[in-house]
Formats: structure tokens, C-alpha cells, sequence
């Protein structure tokens, strides 16, 4: 459930025993992403899951025209397409995503969405060499994404209704609110939090 999906369901000035009552909080404080005994403002979590994601678009940002290196992690040496969402994804959010794209589409800590639940943050993948998630990038609002396309290319914004992107498009992937690290240092997406 999205933290949007929260907030419909708990007053916003929610008392320390609210999680009782309602199922969402409690299940949200069972699995870490609350405090067990602090007061739930389900706007708050919300705000925080939309700044992190924000945060998660701007760091992506700052590596446009950073170039194309197939097996590439780095802005120093060059990015491929898994190696760029994986450093936006450990530097941003703490996240340490798989290495290929294939991998990150099945990874059991994130959260399979539609394309008509895209939000900024969001991985979105592709069918570019005949084979379900063979290409990964990074949504950022507005039917666009940010992605390390190909050889002799670089970083880069692109429309997702451009016919050759519309036409591969197979799946788009949300780092779940508990998955979100807020601690310094990375943290598997699928492990257990501290």
C-alpha cells in the first residue's frame, strides 16, 4: 500500500493508539516503517516518501551526459543502464539494487506497479534486445525517464511515448516505504532492517 493510501485511511491527528484500530498502521508499525509508540501522521510519512523520491530524481539529474560504458558503476568511469540506477539507488536512498536489469525487475523488495501508478522514483523497464527487462531507467514525472541508453550515448531525459519506448515498455518497479533506509550506508533491498 502507498503512503497516499495511508493517509485515506487514518485521521491525520492519529493518537499513539491509533495502530490498534486501524490494520495499516499497525501492520506499517510491525515492519519497522513506524515507531511502535510515537504519534502516526500519515501526511508526514507521506512527505517523507515524496522528498526521498524527489531527492532520488534531482541525484539522477546531476549525472546527465555522464557517458555510456557497458558494466559501467560510476560517474568516473561511465554508467550502463543497471549500473546507473544502482548508484542513483545506494546514494539516493541507501539502496543496494542488483546489478543487472533483469535482476532489479525481480527483486522481492520492490514493489511491481502499472504504468498508470508512475511516480517520480520509479524504475521503468524495457524490452530493448528481445527479452523482458533488458533495459532500466528512472522516472522522473511527465511520461519521461532518465536512463544510460547505449554505446556512444550518454545520460540522458527521454519521452516514454516516444513509439520506441512505448512499444518495449514491460514494467515499473517503487522502492516500498520500508525499504527506504534513512540510516547512512547501504542496505540490500530485500534484507532485513535494523
Amino acid at each position: 500500500m502507498t503512503a497516499a493510501g495511508v493517509s485515506a485511511q487514518a485521521a491525520p491527528d492519529a493518537p499513539a493508539g491509533a495502530a490498534q484500530s486501524d490494520p495499516v498502521l499497525q501492520l506499517l508499525q510491525d515492519r519497522g516503517v513506524l515507531p511502535p509508540t510515537a504519534s502516526t501522521d500519515p501526511r508526514a510519512l507521506a512527505r517523507q516518501v515524496r522528498d526521498a523520491a524527489s531527492d532520488l530524481v534531482i541525484s539522477a539529474m546531476n549525472f546527465l551526459g555522464v557517458p555510456y560504458r557497458r558494466g559501467g558503476n560510476s560517474p568516473d568511469e561511465g554508467f550502463d543502464c543497471s549500473g546507473f540506477t544502482r548508484h542513483v539507488f545506494e546514494h539516493s536512498l541507501g539502496l543496494l539494487l542488483p546489478r543487472r536489469a533483469d535482476e532489479q525487475a525481480r527483486e522481492p523488495g520492490l514493489l511491481q506497479i502499472g504504468r498508470n501508478e508512475l511516480r517520480p522514483g520509479d524504475l521503468v523497464f524495457f524490452n530493448t534486445m528481445r527479452r523482458a527487462f533488458s533495459h532500466v531507467g528512472i522516472y522522473v514525472g511527465d511520461d519521461k525517464f532518465i536512463h544510460s541508453p547505449r554505446t556512444g550515448a550518454a545520460v540522458r531525459m527521454e519521452s516514454m511515448r516516444e513509439a520506441y519506448w512505448s512499444k518495449r515498455f514491460n514494467g515499473a518497479r517503487r522502492a516500498g516505504e520500508a525499504a527506504i533506509d534513512t540510516a547512512p550506508g547501504a542496505v540490500a533491498v530485500g534484507s532485513p532492517q535494523p
